[in-house]
């Protein structure tokens, strides 16, 4: 399932991030890729151990934690620390599929990655071509978003970036381990919050459907859930 998540970032956090961007050095994007990947990707990137890749990705760490949309539908365990990448002019990532195990920088330890996520930081009208193009059940989904926007998809997707013919295409990239391994039982816990917050705006809190539909939710969470 892709899902649009508009405005994570506020705008006061998306200029900030730009202006740390303007000032960072930039390097082959290759060294962030597997072997397959490594053939396919032609963008740039900041140093994923430098000080400004430290500090914007607590930043938006801080705004998904704050993110109910995000929450509920990635369920995450672990995130990967955000990574920040570019695509001037003629660059591109051909179709791929993301490493399925990431280790986590410093700490010995890896992370499955299940959700896939783009953080928009560059305006739609700041460049041309770039879109990200996922794969899906329903066929090839085009995603373009405003800057703060954050498009969530799974991991398990083939997908690509098009190539840039104006400007440069600036965003923040990462991964979750969620807490629901497959990807349609998260789609229908997704759903079923959905629904549930739904009702509650009809009925109150302590009405009978809303606790049912609560309690179903959470023993479904207990019964998938993986930690």
């Amino acid at each position: 399932m892709l899902i649009h998540i508009p405005e994570v970032l506020t705008r006061n956090e998306v200029s900030h991030c730009r202006a740390v961007l303007e000032k960072s050095q930039w390097v082959d994007g290759k060294v962030t890729a597997g072997d397959q990947s490594a053939k396919a990707k032609f963008n740039l990137q900041i140093p994923q151990d430098s000080a400004e890749s430290r500090e914007l990705g607590d930043l938006v760490l801080r705004a998904l934690g704050r993110n109910p949309v995000f929450n509920s539908a990635a369920l995450p365990l672990r995130v990967f620390p955000p990574l920040f990448n570019r695509y001037d002019k003629g660059m591109c990532f051909h179709a791929h599929v993301d490493n399925a195990i990431r280790p986590l920088p410093g700490t010995g330890f890896r992370i499955r990655t299940d959700v896939s996520s783009t953080l928009f930081l560059s305006e739609q009208d700041e460049y041309e071509g770039g879109e990200l193009l996922i794969q899906d059940t329903f066929g090839i989904q085009k995603v373009r978003f405003p800057a703060g926007d954050l498009v969530l998809y799974p991991s398990t997707s083939l997908h690509r970036v098009s190539e840039v013919t104006r400007g440069s295409r600036w965003a923040s990239f990462f991964w979750s381990q969620s807490m629901i391994r497959d990807d349609m039982q998260r789609v229908l816990l997704y759903e079923f919050d959905l629904s549930i917050i739904e009702t509650r705006k009809i009925l109150k809190d302590d009405h009978p459907a809303v606790l049912g539909l609560t309690a179903t939710y959470h023993n479904l969470l207990r019964q998938w859930a993986e930690l």
